[in-house]
């Protein structure tokens, strides 16, 4: 029995058809909990009522593992399971930290202890695939686009410019920079939902660490992305980066600002410097882009604090 000093971390684990993998992840996790020194484990399963037999094997595990908890709620999609399950481990569990993870195996459980020792210096811990160390030796290369291609659009269109991987599902949060965030308001239901938070927490000031992961193949079934989660996906980054109005008005003034700034440059270049138009249209588009991202940068998005130490 930890005593009141003792702080707690709880791995959340949102499952849908995992039979095949559940078992195995979960005997892995507890093993490696003899490694978290000063920290009492619990791990939640958050199962979106899956027709296999994942639930039995949950409960069954529970006999064995007294701080193996479970919930279940109808299948709406990943972000929905993950807003429950946090909601969950902080109030119900009271947890120092949540852990994101998946429960098919692609994620290493030996690298949680090393996770939670970063948080003394940083709120927020990110396994990463694409940093220096990181790799997915298993991605296809649709699934290598797809994935380079979201990160990009989360990176600079989200506003999370210093996150190399944003939609990692690995990550270690401090309940302090969670509770800041309105898990409740996020628009979002499926896997978006990952950008959705880490855009949030960054907005919020956490300070956040990426650790280089090697993301392997899932232990057994299918993924479970799908198109839809694809369009929400691309839906819910244009609501990302105009999260206010403010920002909105701000972003239309800098665009029509380029616009004048185009039609003033080639006007000059072309009128007064002699200067070919076939040379004097893309130097003008050019000084309009770089403008353009100046006035962004600093004025229309400037209050959003980009921090990872």
């Amino acid at each position: 029995m930890p005593d009141s000093s003792t702080k707690k971390v709880c791995v959340v684990l949102p499952t849908y058809n995992e039979a095949g993998n559940i078992k195995t992840t979960i005997e892995q996790i507890f093993y490696n909990q003899k490694y978290l020194n000063g920290y009492a484990l619990s791990v939640l399963v958050v199962d979106d009522n899956s027709p296999d037999n994942t639930q039995a094997i949950v409960k069954e595990l529970m006999v064995v593992y007294p701080q193996l908890n479970q919930i279940s709620g109808d299948k709406k999609g990943l972000g929905d399971a993950y807003k429950r399950g946090i909601d969950f481990a902080l109030k119900s569990l009271d947890a120092d930290l949540v852990v994101q993870m998946d429960a098919d195996g692609q994620h290493d459980p030996s690298l949680i202890a090393d996770f939670i020792k970063l948080t003394e210096q940083h709120d927020v811990i990110i396994g990463s695939r694409f940093i220096e160390g990181g790799s997915t030796p298993d991605f296809s290369l649709r699934r290598l686009v797809l994935s380079k291609t979201g990160n990009f659009l989360v990176r600079y269109l989200g506003g999370a410019y210093v996150i190399k991987d944003c939609t990692s599902g690995y990550r270690v949060i401090k309940r302090a920079v969670l509770e800041k965030c309105d898990l409740s308001q996020f628009p979002t239901r499926g896997y978006s939902f990952q950008s959705w938070l880490i855009c949030s927490l960054i907005k919020q000031g956490a300070t956040i660490k990426e650790v280089p992961i090697v993301f392997r193949r899932r232990l057994a079934g299918d993924s479970k992305l799908t198109f839809q989660d694809q369009f929400e996906f691309l839906i819910n980054i244009v609501k990302i980066r105009f999260s206010n109005t403010e920002d909105f008005v701000k972003y239309c003034l800098v665009g029509s600002s380029g616009v004048l700034v185009n039609l003033s440059i080639y006007y000059a270049l072309t009128r007064f410097l002699g200067i070919n138009a076939l040379l004097g249209y893309p130097i003008a588009i050019e000084v309009s882009i770089l403008t353009n991202f100046v006035l962004n940068n600093f004025w229309t998005f400037k209050s959003r604090k980009l921090i990872n130490r």
